[in-house]
């Protein structure tokens, strides 16, 4: 006679809790040592973030906001806590298992644009997808459904040079998108531009979370905190409130 292992229900509440965050972070610090100080720039972060989530993490300056998007963004590593990626432990991933785990799930979209100068528009877009050794003639495809995304494939030729900032934005924007990443964050995506451009780029955003993208941006504007869906607000490395608006 066969017998079937039945998992206790309290494990699997846990695992079913798990299974629908993107993102789960448990009491995460980040420690940055110098020959003669110590400074915490996250104390113990509880973090998680779902699909379909469109949050700011907002606070003043120094509170640990951009630091704590590089570790969710895998840019940097957690001094101590747990970190989940679709539930799966990160801080033992290492080199190149890293850089393609960050590759195919989360998309980057930063405040100084980080464009090549020597790239075209679509040769920007494209990139990602070389690393991930996507074929030739998909890649061509996806570009172009991404650089129609964010109304910028009658520029695909250009170079950064030739854009204004509000459209190098938009293109940076795209290359965050072109992979179908499972998140999109955004660090200050507004801060080099004027209002006008701002606004424009976080309508875009906007239309992204209705389109079904889950994004997470840091910003410290307090309209565009307006804007998103929920706040997680930073002080002295801690979440001191999460909320999310009805």
């Amino acid at each position: 006679m066969s017998t079937t292992t039945t998992e206790p229900a309290e494990n699997q509440t846990e695992t079913a809790a798990k299974a629908k965050h993107i993102i789960q972070l448990e009491d995460v610090c980040r420690v940055f040592h110098t020959d003669r100080m110590e400074t915490r720039a996250l104390n113990g972060i509880y973090l998680n973030i779902d699909e379909g989530d469109f949050l700011s993490i907002s606070g003043p300056s120094g509170c640990g906001k951009s630091t704590l998007l590089s570790i969710i963004g895998l840019l940097d590593r957690s001094s101590s806590g747990r970190y989940l990626l679709e539930g799966q432990e990160v801080h033992a991933i290492h080199g190149r298992a890293r850089a393609l785990l960050r590759n195919r799930t989360i998309g980057f979209i930063f405040q100084n644009f980080n464009l090549i100068g020597e790239m075209n528009v679509a040769e920007n877009v494209e990139l990602p997808l070389v690393y991930r050794d996507v074929p030739y003639k998909q890649r061509k495809i996806m570009v172009k459904e991404a650089l129609e995304q964010v109304e910028m494939d009658h520029r695909e030729g250009h170079l950064p040079s030739q854009l204004s900032g509000g459209q190098q934005q938009r293109v940076a924007v795209a290359r965050a998108l072109v992979g179908k990443p499972r998140i999109l964050l955004a660090d200050e995506p507004t801060g080099n531009l004027d209002s006008k451009n701002g606004e424009a780029v976080m309508d875009l955003l906007c239309n992204l979370h209705q389109q079904g993208s889950t994004v997470c941006i840091v910003t410290h504007n307090e309209h565009y905190n307006s804007m998103v869906r929920r706040v997680v607000n930073l002080f002295d490395g801690r979440v001191v409130d999460d909320i999310t608006k009805n």
